[in-house]
């Protein structure tokens, strides 16, 4: 009989357990957690915070009588694995509610520790008001923290998704909220032109955001009239009062009510190291494909782990619970003799901020430039289904890809509608190693409620293919400004779109219907640097341009990628 121990709940351990069952029958399954929850949605959590979710127990997976009857798992909560002996196939276990410790062996052991909050060593975070949010207690405190101390304003530090989430459960509170990110853009999964959409939706709506900006020190500041509190009172619902003076590192200091600390996590590695695993250069535990460690009998999984990244097969931490599930139910498979290898993480992962989504999938375009990866890029800006059908929004997308082989190597997406969509083919089209010569021929679902005739993915490769084969060729917004006496910027729109919309320093206008009629007014000694809102006019103005012997560039997403990329 074979006897599987697992570590960790939540997505990976939870994964494996329950597959490991439908495998075997008579497998002897005991899975320990030291906290009191086993298998919850984290990923929920900051929309209970907000309201969204009203039930809490709808936030519970399983529970350890529920995994019993359903699976047969012995799952022991509130027992921590203290020590992992690899000599003789032991763990040790302490029981946390009565401090006794004990001895489990097994044939083979699975790691799911997960990844714990980053807490920088920044003086005075040690307080009741500061929060980090990883687990159901920490909701709870949070919660907590909330109901007492009644927050008329919130200071989120860290703009990554856990982040970007309490600061729209605060906002939906009615608590004035200040995000504090110390990178010159939130959301770094997607690149910062795109980024540029997010921080215009998060200002339009009042929060307060500080980019570039750290924060130093925290100072806590007890109200006059905290209540007592009990020593056997639970620490989750003390009276807590007060107010946090937090000084940036701009040299401003604010005021605030509430602090979450959302800079980022890093693998809990405490065991595997102790146990002599082997672990990465990237701080995680390394596996090899069958997600089996340095220790054939101990698997790991889960945001732990370093996985292998789908495009550059380097080792890569991506703490997602897409690629945790995978990885629980593979490394299953494989304790039982299949031989099941895990593909590689594509980091694909969406982010509601407001009344907008931002997505991607695969590399973005710092990745790339840090790898030395040769890309190019493209940018549309089109709607999300027939325009004429209302409630049409426009869906920015941006491609990288290989420009020599066309091989997709990630895709960024942000808009109010549809988003999901474009990127989930894009991960999809990704995975199957297509190239953007292929997606021109990908044949999605249209009626003007639901998409259009050309797709923007469609859209999107069209544009990349005319690059490759040299049927465009691209300025990119970040090259505007670098333009020399060489070079005549030409704004393709109509006037009435300037005075609205705004314009490029220093740029004739010929509308593009004008074009044909007024082509002699543009000199043939320059390079013609084209424009228009979104970069289809400024395609059409091109071809133009060049089949009458101009030299000429089109700015690929056209003036809205730019605007976007300086908000």
């Amino acid at each position: 009989m074979t006897k599987i121990l697992i570590i960790g709940g939540v997505a990976g351990g939870a994964s494996a357990a329950a597959r490991a069952r439908r495998l075997s029958e008579d497998a002897e399954i005991i899975m320990f957690e030291r906290g009191h929850y086993v298998s919850f949605a984290n990923c929920g959590l900051p929309y209970h915070i907000g309201g969204d979710i009203k039930d809490k127990s709808k936030l519970l997976l399983q529970t350890p009588e529920s995994f019993l009857a359903r699976f047969n798992v012995d799952v022991r909560v509130m027992n921590e694995v203290t020590h992992i002996n690899r000599q003789d196939k032991t763990v040790t276990v302490k029981n946390l509610l009565d401090g006794s410790e004990y001895r489990e062996a097994y044939d083979f052991l699975l790691l799911s520790p997960g990844a714990g909050p980053i807490v920088p060593p920044i003086p005075g975070l040690d307080n009741p008001l500061t929060h980090s949010l990883r687990n159901i207690p920490d909701m709870e405190r949070i919660l907590n923290t909330i109901e007492m101390n009644k927050p008329e304003h919130a200071t989120v530090v860290g703009g990554g998704f856990i982040g970007l989430e309490m600061m729209e459960a605060f906002h939906q509170l009615g608590i004035k909220t200040t995000l504090v990110e110390m990178a010159d853009q939130v959301m770094t999964p997607v690149d910062r032109e795109m980024a540029g959409f997010a921080h215009a939706e998060i200002r339009e709506k009042g929060v307060d955001l500080k980019l570039g900006v750290a924060l130093e020190s925290v100072e806590y500041l007890p109200s006059e009239h905290i209540a007592d509190v009990n020593s056997g009172e639970d620490a989750a619902h003390q009276h807590i009062e007060g107010e946090l003076k937090l000084s940036l590192n701009s040299g401003e200091t604010l005021t605030t009510d509430i602090l979450i600390m959302a800079i980022g996590v890093r693998p809990e590695i405490k065991l595997a190291q102790q146990a002599g695993l082997q672990i990465g250069e990237l701080g995680g535990i390394c596996t090899n494909e069958m997600m089996q460690t340095s220790d054939p009998a101990i698997y790991a999984v889960g945001d732990a782990v370093e996985a292998k990244d789908f495009v550059t097969n380097a080792p890569s931490l991506v703490p997602l619970a897409g690629p945790a599930n995978r990885q629980g139910r593979m490394a299953a498979d494989n304790m039982f003799g299949r031989n099941e290898a895990y593909q590689g993480t594509q980091g694909t992962a969406i982010c509601k901020i407001f009344d907008i989504a931002v997505a991607s999938t695969g590399k973005n375009e710092k990745q790339l430039k840090r790898d030395g990866i040769k890309y190019e890029k493209v940018y549309v800006h089109t709607a999300s289904h027939a325009s004429y059908y209302p409630g049409a929004e426009i869906v920015s997308f941006k491609m990288l890809f290989d420009p020599n082989t066309g091989k997709i190597l990630g895709a960024q997406a942000v808009g109010k509608d549809g988003i999901d969509k474009r990127i989930d083919v894009m991960a999809v089209a990704q995975r199957a190693g297509m190239t953007v010569e292929q997606l021109q021929h990908l044949e999605l679902t249209y009626a003007p409620p639901y998409g259009s005739a050309k797709d923007v993915i469609n859209q999107a490769a069209f544009v990349a293919s005319n690059l490759m084969k040299g049927d465009a060729k691209a300025i990119h917004y970040h090259e505007i400004s670098h333009l020399t006496d060489e070079q005549l910027l030409l704004d393709v729109r109509n006037p009435g779109e300037l005075e609205a919309m705004g314009s490029l320093a220093g740029a004739i206008n010929i509308p593009v219907d004008q074009l044909r009629q007024r082509i002699n007014e543009l000199p043939k000694d320059k390079e013609i640097i084209i424009y228009c809102q979104v970069g289809l006019r400024g395609n059409v103005a091109y071809r133009q341009l060049v089949n009458n012997g101009y030299k000429a560039r089109n700015l690929l997403g056209g003036f809205r990628t730019y605007q976007f990329a300086q908000a």
